[in-house]
């Protein structure tokens, strides 16, 4: 079942047409990869799907209604929270304290307080940094609690843009590993924005991939993987 329908898009940074038409659906329960090179327009697809980037045309729908004009703060009430590049989180607050904002939009207590330790049991390097200022953690250590900031809101698609970013090789494994277990544990849906191909391509279900703002290929994740144009132009594979 289709949670999310992009449909024909197309949006401009001034006169610079950055989306041209891009069509993406994502089922109910998958992880997505939306891969490309820098400037193709990825981050800017994800600020469209969040209500950060108006369209000139086509349609956002989100279980079946168009979302399109909803201002960012309101989908995240609706079921859609957003993990940005650079992760984000708040550098002057604790660990929990950025926790516990993720989840402002609800009021059920007892609910708050199971996901929050959920949260904690899956990174438990953020369990044992509760009372640390966010700014003064790692690379990792960030990406790990903006995703899980998110994660509070109890998200029924979740959008990481550029998840690995900076970080060193080993962490870039915990990330996408985390990923995997935060679809397969809670169900949650992923579009996942990168440029690790390879990475990203090995969690997920399906992809697309963009290019100067046009979704140029599209297909099961193994399949792409064994694609010989994809090897050599995101794979690094001759």
């Amino acid at each position: 079942m289709s949670l999310l329908k992009v449909n024909n898009i197309h949006a401009y940074y001034g006169n610079i047409h950055a989306l041209k038409g891009v069509t993406i659906d994502v089922n109910e329960g998958e992880i997505v990869s939306l891969i490309g090179s820098n400037g193709a327009g990825k981050t800017t697809t994800l600020r469209a799907i969040s209500g950060l980037m108006s369209l000139r045309e086509g349609s956002v729908e989100f279980e079946g209604e168009d979302i399109a004009n909803y201002a960012s703060h309101d989908l995240v009430g609706r079921g859609i929270a957003m993990v940005p590049e650079g992760r984000g989180v708040f550098a002057k607050m604790t660990v929990m304290e950025n926790l516990e904002l993720g989840a402002y939009t609800r009021n059920d207590a007892d609910g708050i307080k199971q996901d929050l330790e959920r949260i904690l049991e899956l990174f438990p390097r953020l369990a044992e940094r509760k009372t640390q200022i966010s700014g003064t953690m790692s690379g990792g250590e960030q990406q790990m609690l903006a995703m899980g900031r998110a994660m509070m809101a109890q998200p029924k698609l979740l959008l990481l843009d550029e998840p690995s970013m900076g970080l060193a090789p080993i962490l870039v494994e915990l990330i996408f590993d985390t990923v995997k277990e935060l679809n397969e544990s809670t169900g949650t849906t992923i579009l996942l924005v990168e440029q690790n191909a390879h990475m990203s391509l090995q969690v997920s279900h399906r992809g697309y991939v963009l290019q100067t703002g046009e979704i140029v290929t599209q297909g099961n994740a193994k399949d792409l993987q064994q694609d010989e144009s994809i090897k050599k132009a995101y794979l690094g594979i001759e």
